[in-house]
């Protein structure tokens, strides 16, 4: 796919967010920028939260999410085109018959020529291997080669951030290790989370939510270490 890696920064600045009555995210300020950063914590820790203010899909309650010198409130439409999200269930993602159709119409309201748009997705079908796919029904595909189309359909938009939420938990085990190897060779920055801690050993960076506070910030070795003796 001709993508060269991307350095993205983030910065989340006093960031809180509330539903109701109820305190998801206390006042978070954190840099990023490594390449791989994953995330970790208990249920209603805050995480899927946490990813859905970095690309905009929700926007904080209180203090500001800033990407590349974009904040997300003002600039929704510029940070989604550098960052793309790849949810759990791929079948959220999905929204067209055939695997060729639904890639193509990740593009379909760019400026991007007929020509440029089927180059791309040839590109990427050949890149995770579904080119044999390209005319099947995406509902008669399995699990694995679903969340393949998934990150495709990330892919093939060229962001410079891919944001994963629980890739592996709906997969097998040979599934889950074919996807941990996309994950791994992407050009692009990834920020990831997951409960599946051997997912991120070789990971930049790790943080540990739990009650809506980021608890531990360190190496994957430190940082999962602390998650295991507070899940303990």
């Amino acid at each position: 796919m001709n993508v060269m890696p991307f350095k993205t920064i983030i910065e989340f600045n006093a960031v809180g967010y509330q539903s109701g009555e109820h305190e998801i995210l206390k006042e978070l300020n954190l840099f990023m920028s490594e390449p791989r950063i994953g995330i970790v914590g208990s249920n209603g820790s805050g995480k899927s939260t946490f990813l859905r203010l970095i690309n905009g899909l929700l926007v904080p309650t209180t203090g500001e999410v800033w990407v590349d010198g974009l904040e997300t409130r003002r600039c929704a439409k510029q940070v989604r085109d550098r960052i793309s999200f790849v949810f759990q269930n791929p079948d959220n993602q999905i929204v067209l018959p055939t695997v060729e159709e639904d890639l193509a119409f990740g593009l379909s309201r760019s400026d991007l020529s007929a020509e440029i748009i089927a180059k791309r997705v040839d590109d990427v079908l050949e890149r995770l291997d579904l080119a044999h796919k390209r005319h099947e029904p995406c509902h008669v595909l399995s699990g694995g080669q679903k969340q393949l189309l998934a990150i495709a359909g990330a892919l093939v938009r060229r962001p410079a951030t891919i944001i994963f939420d629980e890739p592996t938990t709906l997969l097998d085990l040979r599934n889950a290790r074919r996807i941990a190897d996309v994950i791994y060779s992407l050009e692009q920055n990834v920020i990831t989370v997951t409960h599946d801690l051997t997912l991120l050993e070789g990971f930049d960076r790790v943080m540990v939510m739990n009650d809506g506070e980021v608890v531990a910030d360190d190496t994957p070795k430190a940082a999962l270490s602390y998650y295991r003796r507070l899940m303990s």
